[in-house]
């Protein structure tokens, strides 16, 4: 029912992150990665929501640097935007390990992997392991980099053909 796209509801879910309330983020973080448990099947009504769905989950796990043109160039306009600017760190480690657990999830399908290429998310992810500590949620981070550097020997968007 939250992957329906004819409902909105996910979207509507994704923008409570922005709530000043930390019980409520932890909530929406979890519920996102919980529908990323479905992304075999919902992939599409996932990424059909992306403009919402990757600010929600790269931003929390972004690190604290202010990211540069060349670096925001290549990511949507509101993704780029918060990252061009100083901006408060998401400090709760649990938000920011069910973010990385959602964008594994997303990642573990092609098409996802392509998704978080063609937003810079990588870029994003290595910047944001450089500044964290919490050693669960560099277990997450690394859980992606291994998924993305072996899924990416092959199916980096810049190379990856049509079928």
């Amino acid at each position: 029912m939250l992957l329906d796209p004819k409902r909105g509801l996910l979207k509507q879910i994704i923008r409570q992150f922005d709530s000043s309330s930390l019980l409520r983020k932890k909530r929406v973080s979890g519920t996102i990665r919980n529908c990323c448990f479905e992304a075999e099947n919902q992939l599409q009504n996932l990424l059909l929501i992306s403009e919402f769905l990757w600010p929600a989950l790269l931003l929390p796990v972004a690190g604290n640097k202010i990211y540069g043109e060349q670096d925001t160039s290549k990511m949507p306009l509101e993704l780029g935007s918060a990252l061009s600017i100083d901006r408060e760190p998401v400090k709760d480690p649990e938000i920011r390990v069910q973010a990385l657990e959602a964008i594994y999830l997303i990642a573990l399908q092609e098409a996802g992997r392509r998704a978080l290429w063609s937003v810079n998310g990588p870029r994003i992810l290595q910047v944001g392991y450089e500044d964290e500590e919490d050693p669960k949620v560099m277990e997450a981070y690394e859980q992606i980099g291994s998924l993305l550097v072996h899924g990416s020997e092959s199916e980096e968007p810049s190379t990856t053909t049509s079928k």
